[in-house]
């Protein structure tokens, strides 16, 4: 933990107490249509936190890493046994570690079952058959603009004995380094790849507040897809930087990885949950597969709640396959440049990596 952990437990609890908060006129929060919904709830927040719990939610938005779309913007548009997974456990207030014991924050039950934005419409799901898998609803998208799609999914057999690397993929966004969207991607003999991006789910009306993810306002969503669709997304269309890190895992590591994420997918998609711009995002999902299968090897860490400085984390812990500096290791891992260069080749997961 570093020097500054003593003040990041005191913004955190300094949070856990400024949304420690009555009732709202006798009423708690509910789900209806936003954008009545947002703006009554961000009213009485900003109204009741005073100016330091505005500071606050200022601060918040640095640990927005989850989001599907760029910042500020809207996005236009079974297997064996199934383990329980519980989302990431910080030492927060327990009205934000248990939010349904609150009533600012008592939810109703997340559902699978909603207008979804077109590109999280549907969710993927696999089917273990000894050392195969099948994975259904890889979401392959071409996307043209940020509200235009050419929408297309596949479903494909994997050979678990052929899973070869993982790679960590940080997307930091533009003016806010602390800010970023993680990622995994998992190579295959051959040079395929499928990538898992965790994020906070979107119906048609909504786009994303760091605020009200603290509020279960969100369900999570476990998106399975190609390289094209995810990578391109961010790179080409987003403009952000994306940064590939090899990870330093053996196949057999990276296998149990691997079941491990197919098996939450497809825990969500029988028991979907809320997201939590917190403990249950992008990062701290990952992290928590990872502690799943080594325990305590990320510790509790600030960088997991600033997760634009998550490939830093990584790389002091020895995750990632660097034997240069992290500032040498960072530069090489940008891949925008060979992204647009190959977006239209078949060989663009292997290109992207030269």
């Amino acid at each position: 933990m570093s020097d500054s952990a003593p003040m990041n437990r005191l913004l955190v609890s300094y949070l856990a107490y400024s949304v420690s908060l009555p009732k709202f006129n006798g009423h708690t929060t509910v789900r209806i249509q936003p954008p009545s919904r947002h703006e009554s709830i961000e009213r009485a927040c900003l109204g009741r936190l005073g100016w330091p719990g505005r500071g606050l939610i200022v601060l918040l938005a640095c640990l927005a890493g989850c989001q599907s779309g760029p910042p500020g913007t809207a996005l236009q548009t079974t297997g064996s046994q199934t383990a329980v997974f519980q989302p990431m456990s910080l030492q927060l207030d327990p009205t934000l570690a248990n939010p349904s014991s609150h009533p600012l924050l008592a939810p109703l039950t997340p559902s699978n079952d909603r207008n979804w934005k077109t590109v999280q419409a549907r969710l993927a799901r696999a089917e273990f058959k000894g050392d195969h898998v099948t994975v259904r609803d890889i979401r392959n998208f071409r996307h043209l603009a940020d509200d235009q799609h050419e929408i297309d999914y596949y479903d494909k057999k994997f050979d678990l004995d052929a899973i070869r690397s993982v790679d960590f993929v940080v997307v930091p966004f533009a003016g806010a380094p602390n800010m970023a969207h993680t990622m995994l991607s998992f190579g295959f003999e051959g040079g395929e790849h499928v990538v898992l991006s965790v994020e906070a789910r979107y119906e048609q009306d909504e786009t994303y507040n760091p605020v009200l993810g603290l509020m279960n306002q969100y369900e999570l969503i476990y998106v399975l897809g190609d390289e094209r669709d995810l990578i391109q997304l961010r790179t080409n269309v987003w403009l952000n930087d994306v940064y590939i890190y090899p990870a330093k895992a053996t196949p057999p590591q990276v296998r149990e990885l691997f079941v491990d994420v197919l098996r939450r997918a497809n825990q969500l998609a029988e028991r979907p949950e809320f997201y939590n711009t917190l403990t249950n995002n992008c990062t701290t999902n990952i992290v928590d597969h990872i502690n799943r299968l080594v325990p305590n090897r990320v510790p509790l860490d600030q960088r997991i709640l600033l997760n634009g400085q998550s490939d830093r984390l990584a790389y002091e812990l020895g995750l990632l396959d660097a034997d240069r500096s992290f500032e040498e290791t960072k530069a090489a891992a940008r891949i925008n440049y060979l992204a647009y260069l190959y977006r239209d080749s078949a060989d663009f997961s292997t290109l992207i990596r030269r």
